[in-house]
């Protein structure tokens, strides 16, 4: 060792053959946090020296995302206590980012005093590539998915996004249809043009017109000069009209000019104004509803709905729960700084239990939610809202009659296997939801 002999010459020399064979990385430090060992797969994963790293501090070596405020080794120093497998990354020699686990505890002279401390890391650059190129097949752009609906939206996009006809993005609120209008601009020719998004829900006629086609100095009492509008500044880009179903027909009579024509004439104008824009609509009502019952133009419907895609709810995409909350924590992990590794499976349970009325949006909000009470390690329900924190417990009345006691059973089979989502559980059996709750509540059985 540097500073503090521990063993012998012969025993100092063995420990350091024994460190040389291990394929994690191993490095030791004392108390004025200089390194006082460093193995050999530390050097081949870190591409430094040991002669280089001995004597140096370890943030000057390892430059860790842990080192500025969340550092394994200095808690082990200051708690007196070992972290296991604290996922962190390093940058090497090469400025490259490499991807560890780390686990650290005491350094304890023959006496059995403190001396320093130990930490092992191992690298996972491999299996982040492995993840990566996993991930890869269930991404586009910024969604996730497994589910076969969603997939079959994946296989097309690349069509529609070579497109520049106009689309509409159907789904409850909460499901990702600015995220889809996003990844289509993203992947389309006019991807290094502006995006922009308008909420027409948010939005009285006036200031939805003004907003989209600008207005001409004296158009109204505080115009004093001319302003351009959303479709002026996105030109050669895309506009996505967000909840256009809650718009007037007035307007919708506007929009259909430009739509048909590629030109509107700003407020308070005379002229027209020619426009390159493609336009992607979006709305969480049934659009055809709407025509049917003359509460939306049946041209206007017409004319921005040459593509449709239709984004399911997550309780009918489950499966990409646990994609979904990975790709959540990580962000959050990113932009609070904090080092959470996951969900526990009773968070799992609860997850696939619940109905999600707000979608993926309620989700998200879910795991900040948990970030706030969960500073570290794993979510469990403690840290989960307030309704979703019960444990599920499945309970079931006696039933000698053989008949129920087999529909019991077949329920229960259902519900277990489909981790206690109802609404898949009914879907597996073949059966609508209110159907099953008739027959839980018939059958005594408790949720």
């Amino acid at each position: 060792m540097h500073n503090n002999k521990i063993f012998g010459p012969l025993e100092e020399d063995a420990m350091k053959g024994i460190l040389d064979c291990i394929s994690d990385g191993v490095f030791t430090i004392d108390y004025n946090w200089q390194i006082t060992s460093f193995n050999r797969a530390a050097e081949e994963i870190t591409g430094i020296s040991k002669k280089e790293a001995m004597g140096r501090h370890c943030w000057e070596v390892f430059r860790s995302n842990m080192c500025e405020e969340d550092c394994a080794l200095k808690k082990t120093m200051e708690e007196g206590k070992p972290f296991i497998s604290t996922s962190a990354y390093i940058i090497n020699a090469d400025k490259k980012k490499i991807p560890i686990t780390a686990s650290t505890s005491l350094l304890l002279d023959g006496k059995g005093d403190v001396i320093g401390g130990v930490e092992s890391f191992r690298d996972h650059s491999l299996v982040e590539e492995l993840r990566k190129e996993l991930s890869s097949n269930f991404q586009v752009e910024d969604i996730v998915s497994n589910s076969s609906a969603m997939r079959s939206i994946f296989n097309i996009l690349p069509q529609i996004a070579d497109s520049d006809s106009s689309v509409l993005i159907e789904g409850e609120t909460g499901t990702g249809k600015e995220l889809m209008a996003r990844a289509i601009h993203n992947m389309s020719h006019r991807k290094e043009k502006p995006f922009i998004a308008i909420n027409c829900g948010a939005l009285p006629d006036t200031l939805l017109e003004s907003e989209l086609f600008g207005y001409k100095k004296g158009a109204f009492t505080n115009a004093v000069k001319d302003k351009p509008g959303q479709f002026s500044l996105a030109d050669g880009g895309t506009v996505f009209l967000d909840e256009i179903g809650e718009t007037s027909p007035a307007f919708q009579v506007s929009m259909l000019r430009v739509l048909q024509e590629h030109e509107y004439t700003p407020l308070g104008g005379i002229a027209k104004e020619k426009t390159n824009i493609r336009i992607i609509a979006a709305t969480n009502l049934n659009l055809a509803d709407q025509v049917e019952n003359n509460q939306f133009r049946q041209d206007l419907y017409y004319r921005i709905n040459v593509i449709r895609l239709t984004l399911p709810p997550l309780r009918q995409r489950m499966e990409d729960i646990p994609l979904l909350v990975e790709r959540f924590i990580a962000k959050l992990n990113l932009r609070q700084g904090k080092l959470i590794q996951g969900i526990n499976q009773n968070v799992l349970s609860s997850f696939m239990a619940h109905d999600f009325p707000g979608n993926i949006r309620e989700l998200e909000n879910i795991i900040e939610h948990a970030f706030v009470l969960c500073s570290e390690g794993i979510i469990t329900p403690q840290h989960l809202p307030g309704f979703l924190s019960q444990t599920i417990d499945l309970k079931c009345e006696q039933n000698d009659d053989p008949v129920k006691s087999a529909q019991t059973k077949l329920i229960i089979d259902a519900l277990t296997r489909n981790n206690y989502n109802r609404n898949a559980a009914a879907r597996s059996l073949g059966i609508h939801k209110s159907t099953l709750f008739r027959r839980i509540k018939k059958l005594g059985i408790t949720l």
